[in-house]
């Protein structure tokens, strides 16, 4: 299972994010067909077939029957959120357990609340990232060029090094 910053994807859920960014970068160019989503991400194509099914229940992707049949994204793809996407396939973006779970442990363990509140800060955090970031937002060259979400600056602080460097395996400072 890929994971993320602590984010767990299943393969399925994976699937289902690359069969939509490549709707997403044919949008408004009519349908396709499974077996050329398949062929261009690389995808099993009778495995797709089941997503492409659950997204079109879930009526974010709709289907065209016919010689020029196929699947096309239902909204445009600055309307459809990767959390959408993740929440329908994966279930709840948590990390560490959905977000009533860590706030029912805070309560009730007071002896780990710190360690469970992080936790949630974590969770909330890699959920807002997902909330705010649209299929368009990943499709555009300028996202993945510039390594963030259009529209965010965020400037680095040349203190910090990185958790493990060279001869430093442990990842502490020594300042």
């Amino acid at each position: 299972m890929p994971v993320w910053s602590g984010m767990k994807i299943s393969q399925k859920g994976l699937y289902a994010l690359q069969a939509m960014m490549m709707l997403a970068r044919h949008h408004n160019q009519g349908a396709i067909r499974i077996r050329d989503i398949a062929y261009e991400e690389v995808l099993p194509e009778k495995f797709l077939e089941l997503i492409l099914l659950e997204l079109k229940n879930a009526r974010m992707v709709e289907s065209v029957r016919g010689a020029k049949g196929g699947y096309q994204l239902r909204r445009p793809p600055s309307e459809i959120h990767l959390s959408e996407i993740i929440r329908l396939i994966d279930g709840p973006l948590a990390p560490f357990g959905d977000a009533e779970q860590l706030r029912s442990l805070i309560d009730r363990d007071l002896e780990h609340r710190a360690l469970y509140q992080v936790f949630l800060e974590v969770r909330d955090a890699a959920a807002k990232i997902l909330e705010h970031t649209t299929l368009a937002n990943i499709v555009d060259p300028k996202f993945v060029k510039a390594g963030k979400r259009p529209g965010k600056k965020k400037s680095v602080d040349a203190r910090v090094l990185p958790m493990a460097a060279p001869g430093n395996p442990r990842g502490t400072r020594e300042d």
